[in-house]
């Protein structure tokens, strides 16, 4: 096999491999065993026949398809580890020769790692986060905890009011006629909450348990269920329970009981406290997340869009993952979301852009500073690892391959990078 590389625009390149004729005509035999058993011919048992008489029959290159299909990953393989450049996309396909007897040539159109030319990256100038807890913000959380440990209350001398908890009977139809979920019994609502159509639940205050009643509602435009878009609809509700939450008293006692503390007062003293740390862990996220993006800003790089598509597919490839982890199918994302495949790529590239960027500029970085991860320091990050999967640290170290320790050294050394851009930055 032989290998020419050809760069092109924007950090693209042709890379013409050629796999010489004997290599060809092993892939064409490949295709032939492979395929065979699904060929008949004439005076020939099913599988019998002669590779010959079949290319006589259907043409000389009827097997060349499938050998191309065999010969291209592991020609493409190959030449990924003669090259010495970094390609960073999926290549994209041409065979320029394919015949009997001569060399098998195709091209591939890859994107290469960019260069990065550094600009300022130590020093550069964040804005400063002021880190102050309110009494709102404390007393927030009491009530936050208040709630948790309330409790419900039946009610049955008084109609429905706003922030009600009730047992809802519906049965929903459009012109007279039933759809599909608009009929449920026993239903729990929280009367205020948004989680019916507009207008719907306004309509239930006052009613009283037993009381049967028509709410009427119109489902908004870009409601998710397309036959019912801007139709009209007609509820018959019953209200079957209706329940209301009492709150403890914010007192010494119900400091006692949800906390290590005798007091509210020493119990709101270490909701402050705990609320700053929150705050400076959030400071800290911003001002890397600033600094990093100045060095970003003055760095320079020309990004493939080739690149780009390569990182957007493995986020899509991820946002999957964690959809189906909720059992949610992307399928009904789609239906849900009235999103289609294109435009939810189209909408990942940004932030595929930028994190490409961070990823080139934070190496550029690491480079530049000498900074190296010690066999030592792996060891400290494998020992960590092992400590929260309750295993061996010598155990895990064995699981590992050598790629995953190297690039856990690479992710350490990026970490590196970033904590030096983010320590060296000046809060303005």
């Amino acid at each position: 096999m032989s290998l020419q590389l050809e760069k092109l625009e924007k950090n693209m390149a042709k890379l013409t491999i050629e796999v010489p004729a004997e290599e060809f005509e092993k892939a064409i035999q490949e295709a032939y065993q492979k395929d065979k058993n699904r060929i008949t011919l004439p005076g020939f048992r099913k599988g019998k026949a002669p590779r010959k008489m079949i290319e006589k029959m259907y043409g000389a290159g009827v097997f060349y398809e499938d050998a191309a299909n065999i010969l291209i990953p592991r020609a493409y393989d190959e030449a990924l580890k003669e090259c010495e450049e970094t390609i960073v996309s999926r290549p994209t396909i041409d065979i320029t020769q394919i015949e009997a007897g001569k060399p098998f040539i195709f091209t591939a159109e890859v994107a290469l790692k960019p260069e990065v030319t550094l600009g300022e990256y130590k020093g550069v100038e964040v804005p400063k986060t002021e880190i102050q807890v309110t009494d709102e913000e404390i007393q927030a959380e009491v009530d936050k905890e208040r709630e948790n440990n309330s409790r419900t209350i039946d009610v049955d001398d008084r109609g429905v009011e706003k922030g009600d908890l009730i047992k809802l009977d519906f049965d929903g139809s459009v012109d007279g006629v039933p759809f599909q979920g608009g009929k449920a019994e026993d239903y729990p609502l929280t009367v205020g909450s948004g989680s019916f159509i507009p207008g719907f639940e306004d309509q239930l205050i006052g009613a009283k348990i037993g009381e049967e009643m028509e709410v009427k509602v119109t489902f908004p435009e870009d409601y998710h269920a397309e036959d019912l878009k801007g139709k009209e609809a007609v509820f018959k509700c019953t209200v079957k329970a209706i329940q209301v939450k009492e709150l403890p008293e914010a007192d010494d006692e119900f400091a006692k009981d949800v906390s290590e503390f005798d007091t509210m007062a020493e119990y709101r003293e270490d909701i402050k406290k705990n609320l700053t740390e929150k705050k400076e862990a959030a400071a800290k996220r911003e001002k890397e997340t600033a600094a990093v993006a100045k060095a970003v800003e003055n760095a320079q790089m020309e990004i493939p869009d080739a690149m780009v598509d390569e990182q957007v597919r493995r986020m899509a490839d991820d946002f999957t993952r964690r959809m189906e982890s909720q059992g949610i199918t992307m399928q009904q994302y789609m239906q849900f979301t009235g999103m289609d495949a294109d435009k939810l790529l189209e909408q990942m590239k940004p932030e595929a852009l930028k994190r490409i960027q961070n990823s080139l500029v934070l190496e550029a970085v690491a480079k530049a500073e000498n900074i190296e991860i010690s066999d030592e320091r792996l060891d400290e990050e494998i020992a960590k690892m092992a400590e929260s999967y309750k295993m061996e640290a010598d155990k895990l170290k064995e699981l590992m391959g050598d790629y995953e320790k190297e690039q856990m050294k690479n992710d350490l050394a990026i970490q590196a990078a970033v904590d030096l851009v983010r320590d060296s930055a000046k809060e303005v």
